[in-house]
């Protein structure tokens, strides 16, 4: 019996790595990792999962990014117990960090830029997930759970706000990739507009029509152009990957 028991997060590989290629525009941007390893977290077992960004290039050189992202995520529960938001990007610094009390739907805000303002407790709501854990939360849905036609709602959790998502599994689609071409499910989130993107629905997601639900492609209409972020490597993927040429 695996010492994780009826885990639910079962389809993310410990040690997994996801590496993507970020465009803006016609503009190589940069690049952005996502990692998983199983950890014990305040005495269960939990999903680390941590994801990075930064710019590259010419880009890099007029607007630097450093974004780090961390959640542990529940793997019982599939939800977060902790999360930490630390960017840099230009001048602009940011860095939070969120306990997540699902008992009593409250969560704890940290300022760790801004010590002097202390933690603030906040009331949440039943299920609530962070920016990173929502996508493993995604992830972990089986093949009924993401037909065609299915809608999942979900409220995350992203700086210090919350933000109501729905996503609908609206088609499939063959994707042509630097691997080869493979199946994908085509996913619409529908996503708060008027402060980053252009459309109530400007984001289209693919990810993988298998077992492993790995994102392929990303596609964003911004306030300022328009963003991109593709798959460029992947290592220790729990299941094979199957690519047609």
């Amino acid at each position: 019996m695996s010492f994780f028991g009826n885990a639910q997060i079962n389809n993310i590989a410990n040690g997994e790595s996801l590496t993507f290629r970020i465009h803006y525009g016609f503009l190589n941007a940069g690049t952005a990792n996502l990692s998983t390893r199983i950890v014990n977290f305040q005495g269960k077992p939990h999903l680390y999962a941590r994801g990075t960004g930064q710019t590259t290039g010419a880009v890099k050189a007029f607007f630097k990014v450093e974004d780090l992202y961390e959640s542990y995520i529940n793997m019982q529960t599939e939800l977060p117990s902790f999360y930490v938001r630390n960017v840099k990007e230009g001048s602009y610094r940011q860095h939070l960090q969120t306990v997540f009390n699902h008992d009593n739907h409250t969560l704890v805000l940290t300022d760790k830029k801004t010590p002097a303002n202390g933690s603030k407790t906040i009331k949440s709501v039943k299920g609530v997930q962070d920016m990173l854990s929502s996508f493993y939360y995604l992830r972990s849905k089986n093949s009924n759970e993401l037909r065609i036609g299915s809608v999942i709602n979900m409220n995350v959790w992203i700086d210090d706000e919350m933000f109501p998502f729905q996503l609908r599994v609206v088609g499939t689609e063959n994707l042509k990739t630097k691997f080869g071409t493979i199946n994908c499910l085509r996913i619409i989130p529908s996503v708060k507009s008027g402060r980053v993107f252009k459309e109530k629905e400007g984001v289209t997601m693919w990810v993988t029509n298998d077992a492993n639900h790995v994102p392929v492609l990303l596609k964003a209409e911004l306030a300022v152009g328009s963003l991109k972020a593709s798959l460029d490597g992947f290592k220790n993927v729990k299941y094979p990957m199957k690519f047609s040429k």
